[in-house]
């Protein structure tokens, strides 16, 4: 080791006579720098090991006292690795001792050829020097490198590797490390969205897709659980599984067409309750030492009850007072959002649906569409039921409203369009509640004039109109098109409730409802409880608000105005009971030449709300002949049951 150390002195000496620095080598391992794969660690061992040139001469003694310094860092940490950096050159030390001439000239061809790319003078020698630089350094490794198949220019890249890295290239390399950063912290920020969101969904939105009666899965849960029964608020069973002794399982509808489009059906997919609460009925709470041993015994067990918020005396008298006319009548609770009732028609027997099943979807009773639940799904021009949001509007816009006046005569042009009231009919000078008292359309078209477009459509957005309601049944969102940028021939119709805009009974009915309780809209929910075979309470639903859809004042003078309508405008069929009704009716043209729909909506008692109404009679005439009547049976049924 130490003849290896005094050769390296001399080299040393001589180089220096060269022009040159002594190389600075880091620890390497060679063989795996040459082996497979070797162009990355090539290129760390050579951008770390660059070849200096000293331009100017130093004398031996200058020479003596750097390689004194030099020799702690240059070969102290290379000391393992001298056996095989110098094994090329053992050859040399017999002759390395006979002539420290003859040696000091051998070892600058061998040791230092290999580093001198940056002599100046190499004219004509540099050719032959590379090929030696490259027999010497490349030889032993060489057959490794073939075999890589890293092509024939294998050594150029080791050359270009050997060359030191420009102020540009090193600019170059921090921007590409920038971006690796960038990178790794994208993908750390999408990491912890991840986390963010399982947490989300484990926590929130879980139960949601599992009770999702798109899920399919849920289905499974009929293997161990027999399909729980659904019920009215005042016990009544409105579904049920009967098993027979072989345990077949059947679905049974005990009141048939009365609870159709509400309860729905569960054979050619799902509708109704049966689709909404389709995991709770095949859920069982059932006592958990009854259920192992179900499960020992193979048998099912009974799956849990839905309570609903239907009351079978209202149900049973809207289903009654619609008879044999298309439409559909909806109740609730203002104050809670509770159904008491929905009836659409004309409808079906889920008990018979299989057999009735082609029949329904045939050509022929498209027109009919037996299956759709209108209350909810079925789209109407408001006709005059929307003058409710055109005095609110007013009312808005308007602060002294109350000195509002206008001569009717029947008929009139308002921004082109003819407008008429019902069969032509004269009301003469009118204020604002006479207006809406007696249903007045051209009235209603002056209003419409009078009002800001864009205010207008804020309004109705702000009830509704064009969004969810984030419902748990089947709906449809209402519309309402009317805008600033609206030609101003639309407005007039828009303002009678004509044109363009649509709403559904339930829909109709929240507005009203909001008006009975104070300006507050709630959301309306079918199901009251969710409970064991045996009683016991599994959940309870609450009423749940949208807010304020307009203040105390505002549902106050909506109130009175729909009080005077029962009193002495088109709703008078409802005056003269035990009980007072506050409503709007409503006569909504939809196709020339054929009938009109007839609308209500309205609630009771006036002053105290308990029960909330709407009632569209599709193709039948005016709301106050058709519709009434029916809003009047639906009222006495919910207070003759308290």
């Amino acid at each position: 080791m130490n003849s290896k150390k005094e050769s390296n002195d001399q080299n040393g000496m001589q180089n220096k006579n060269q022009n040159h620095q002594p190389f600075e080598r880091k620890q390497t391992n060679l063989e795996d720098l040459f082996g497979f794969g070797f162009e990355e660690e090539a290129k760390r061992f050579f951008e770390q090991n660059e070849t200096v040139v000293d331009e100017e001469q130093t004398d031996r003694n200058t020479f003596e006292r750097r390689k004194k310094e030099e020799d702690e860092i240059l070969f102290e940490p290379y000391e393992e690795e001298e056996e095989i950096l110098f094994e090329p050159y053992e050859e040399n030390k017999d002759r390395e001792e006979e002539s420290d001439e003859h040696k000091e000239g051998n070892q600058e061809e061998i040791l230092f050829e290999p580093y001198d790319e940056k002599v100046e003078n190499t004219d004509e020698l540099g050719d032959e020097r590379q090929n030696q630089e490259e027999e010497i350094l490349f030889e032993p490794y060489e057959e490794e490198f073939e075999e890589t198949d890293k092509g024939e220019n294998w050594k150029e890249r080791i050359a270009n590797f050997m060359a030191p890295k420009g102020k540009k290239e090193q600019r170059d390399q921090a921007g590409i490390n920038r971006q690796i950063l960038k990178v790794a912290y994208l993908f750390a920020g999408l990491f912890l969205g991840l986390m963010i969101y399982i947490g989300y969904f484990v926590e929130i939105d879980s139960k949601d897709v599992i009770t999702n009666p798109r899920n399919q899965r849920q289905d499974m849960l009929a293997k161990s659980v027999v399909r729980g029964n659904i019920e009215s608020i005042d016990g009544e069973v409105l579904a049920k599984t009967e098993v027979d002794e072989d345990g077949n399982e059947t679905r049974v509808y005990p009141f048939e067409h009365l609870y159709a489009h509400v309860v729905g059906y569960t054979i050619k997919g799902k509708s109704g309750l049966e689709s909404t609460e389709n995991f709770s009925l095949l859920s069982s709470h059932a006592n958990i030492v009854e259920r192992f041993f179900h499960t020992l015994q193979n048998k099912k067990s009974q799956g849990d009850t839905v309570v609903t918020t239907l009351n079978s005396k209202v149900q049973q008298a809207a289903y009654d007072a619609l008879g044999d006319r298309k439409g559909a009548v909806v109740a609730m609770d203002p104050s809670t959002g509770k159904i008491l009732a929905m009836v659409s028609k004309p409808g079906f027997d889920p008990n018979d649906l299989s057999e009735d099943w082609e029949f329904i979807n045939s050509e022929e009773e498209q027109e009919n569409a037996r299956l759709l639940n209108r209350a909810t799904q079925g789209i109407y021009p408001p006709g005059s039921t929307f003058k409710i949001v055109t005095t609110l509007a007013y009312l808005r816009q308007n602060p002294n409203y109350s000195n509002y006046q206008y001569i009717c005569e029947g008929e009139g042009i308002f921004n082109t369009v003819p407008i008429e009231c019902y069969n032509k009919h004269v009301h003469g000078q009118e204020n604002l509640v006479d207006s809406f008292a007696n249903s007045c359309n051209t009235s209603f078209a002056n209003i419409g004039t009078q009002l800001d477009k864009g205010k207008f459509y804020d309004l109705c957005e702000s009830l509704f109109f064009n969004k969810s309601l984030s419902l748990d049944f089947t709906y449809k969102k209402s519309r309402f098109v009317l805008n600033e940028k609206s030609p101003d021939k639309q407005v007039a119709q828009t303002a009678i409730g004509q044109g363009d805009t649509g709403i559904t009974p339930l829909h109709n009915l929240m507005i009203t409802a909001a008006v009975a309780n104070g300006g507050v809209m709630m959301k309306p929910y079918l199901v009251d409880h969710i409970e064991n075979y045996t009683g016991g309470i599994v959940k309870k639903n609450t009423g749940k608000s949208y807010g304020s859809v307009m203040t105390a004042d505002e549902a106050s003078v909506l109130t009175d105005m729909m009080k005077e309508v029962v009193k002495r405008g088109t709703g008078t069929g409802l005056s003269g009971k035990s009980y007072s009704v506050a409503g709007k009716t409503g006569t909504a043209e939809f196709e020339e030449g054929k009938a009109a729909h007839a609308w209500f909506t309205g609630f009771a008692p006036a002053d105290n709300p308990e029960i909330a109404v709407c009632v569209i009679v599709e193709n039948s005439g005016a709301g106050s002949t058709y519709a009434v009547p029916v809003a009047s049976k639906v009222f006495d049924a919910y207070f003759n049951s308290k």
